[in-house]
């Protein structure tokens, strides 16, 4: 059982604190419990119940009803978000109600609906990606286990993999490697940009995770290679970042070297003539045309 402070709710149910006390007055919403030295504190089914109201309060539910629905009618009501919902945040906190539940079948049922409703591109960028920030703060603060994480991790890679698989491009196209460096791990923004690579008929050199530097020595000299992309996610201090980017420009001296991730957009790393920083999909496709239509020396 994971126990939760009201800061912790606010941050995961987007229901100020403030807000969240004047419901526990004044409708008996939750009942905190207290530790030994008086500090309150939450339960996981007192997170999940906020959840659900604070989804049916969000789409126009008034509070004051609300705490009278019994827990079945809190459900029923929320079931029906999934055919009324509009608003991408509330599909992501749909999302999240069943990741939390671990309900693979409503997470894959609703993700069937927005692929179908928005187009899988679209889907990935403005919902999937968000989701997975949203789903970070949850694990950071402990309302999510590893367990769950890896679970809608490796839903979303089935279903990015599966997209892939419909692009064959020429023999002769260009060639784009793409791999993560050593100790990093977080492969699904890697896997959609091999996603796009294929859809704008490249060829791609898929290395995937934890790759280490020796690995990418023998692939330097292949002149098949024009483009070589990379994310940074995991923790690492900035001059260790921009020495690996002037490692990897030096060894890829000859090709553009494209890099995105949380780590690239906190620490503004110095980047080497050869080294760009891709911070969205739309600039990505547009640099990929780009190279496409450079003829091959």
């Amino acid at each position: 059982m994971n126990y939760y402070t009201i800061k912790d709710l606010e941050a995961l149910s987007g229901i100020k604190a403030h807000t969240i006390r004047i419901w526990e007055k004044r409708y008996g919403l939750l009942v905190p419990e207290r530790t030994d030295t008086n500090i309150r504190f939450y339960t996981d089914e007192e997170l999940k119940h906020l959840l659900n109201v604070a989804a049916l309060v969000k789409r126009g539910h008034k509070i004051s009803k609300v705490a009278l629905y019994s827990q079945q009618r809190i459900q029923e009501e929320v079931l029906k978000l999934n055919q009324q919902t509009s608003s991408l945040d509330d599909f992501i906190d749909q999302l999240i109600i069943h990741i939390i539940n671990f309900d693979t079948e409503k997470f894959e049922a609703l993700l069937d609906r927005l692929q179908e409703r928005l187009g899988f591109e679209k889907m990935v960028t403005e919902l999937i990606f968000p989701l997975f920030s949203k789903v970070g703060i949850y694990w950071q603060i402990g309302s999510l286990f590893p367990a769950q994480e890896h679970m809608v991790s490796n839903l979303v890679r089935q279903r990015i993999i599966l997209e892939t698989t419909r692009f064959k491009p020429a023999m002769n196209a260009k060639t784009v490697l793409l791999f993560l460096p050593e100790n990093e791990m977080h492969e699904l923004s890697l896997l959609f940009s091999q996603y796009l690579v294929l859809k704008y008929n490249y060829r791609a050199i898929y290395l995937g995770q934890n790759v280490p530097f020796s690995d990418l020595t023998g692939l330097a000299d292949q002149k098949l290679i024009e483009l070589v992309v990379t994310v940074f996610v995991n923790a690492m201090k900035r001059e260790q970042l921009e020495k690996y980017l002037k490692d990897l420009s030096a060894l890829f001296k000859s090709q553009p070297i494209f890099v995105s991730g949380l780590q690239i957009r906190l620490h503004e790393p110095q980047l080497p003539s050869n080294v760009s920083f891709i911070n969205n999909a739309d600039v990505f496709r547009e640099e990929l045309l780009k190279i496409a239509s450079i003829p091959r020396v």
